[in-house]
């Protein structure tokens, strides 16, 4: 099995990127990660940055793809947020939430976990087969019938998560339970709430089926994202991974 990997990540309306995404392949497997920081003075640049390093070194430590696994990787940038939380005042409020995808390729599996709102979102003949649930106040009011689905991207409290990485006590990943096989067909996008607030699910099904590449995908919904911005647009990130046979 074939991997295509594509990358993007800017600054929108903001003079600063707190986005920020990387991934790591191996011998028979693949780690990447997108997260997006918060925190005054700095510390949503520093938060996201720490997460995505400390996250893919754990990996690199110990090459496993299991839901475990990923948690352990999780919970090792959680804690490295704390001690910075801890060693810098100016850093004590940064937080950061964090998605991750392991892709096995010898026993052709993926896993993921995530915490917070930033998403993945997994494609197989260009439809979505899942997608990870959101750690925030809106999330949480559809589910509870309070908002129309289609209020999540409009809220005035969309921005309100339940769950982050940067706190010493409530470690709650959200973890895919069982292992999803993989048969060459899978397309996977890992993005920050900046990127998937303005691109609905049936426009990422629509453009997935229209793109030859990951990378012509990535601009193809990055064109949107910018159409529909405001001036003061967040930060916007997107990690997109086609499997091939």
């Amino acid at each position: 099995m074939e991997l295509e990997i594509a990358v993007l990540s800017r600054t929108g309306g903001r003079s600063v990127n707190e986005d920020a995404c990387g991934f790591w392949p191996s011998s028979g497997v693949c780690y990447c990660v997108v997260s997006d920081g918060a925190g005054g003075h700095g510390g949503g640049d520093v938060a996201s940055k720490l997460v995505v390093k400390e996250a893919l070194g754990w990996f690199r430590e110990r090459p496993e793809s299991s839901a475990s696994a990923i948690e352990a990787a999780m919970r090792s940038a959680n804690e490295a947020l704390v001690r910075e939380q801890g060693a810098d005042r100016k850093l004590a409020d940064m937080r950061a939430t964090v998605v991750v995808l392991a892709l096995d390729f010898e026993r052709e599996l993926a896993s993921w976990g995530h915490l917070g709102d930033s998403r993945l979102y997994c494609f197989r003949s260009h439809h979505i087969v899942a997608q990870t649930r959101d750690h925030s106040v809106v999330q949480s009011m559809v589910e509870a019938g309070y908002l129309e689905p289609h209020e999540l991207r409009t809220s005035p409290d969309r921005s309100k998560l339940l769950n982050a990485l940067g706190d010493r006590e409530g470690f709650d990943p959200a973890l895919e339970g069982d292992a999803v096989p993989l048969n060459g067909d899978e397309k996977f996008l890992l993005c920050t709430d900046g990127f998937w607030e303005y691109v609905e699910e049936r426009e990422l099904e629509q453009t997935v089926s229209e793109a030859s590449s990951a990378e012509e995908w990535l601009r193809s919904l990055e064109s949107r994202v910018v159409a529909r911005g405001k001036a003061s647009q967040d930060n916007y990130s997107a990690l997109a991974v086609w499997c091939k046979p």
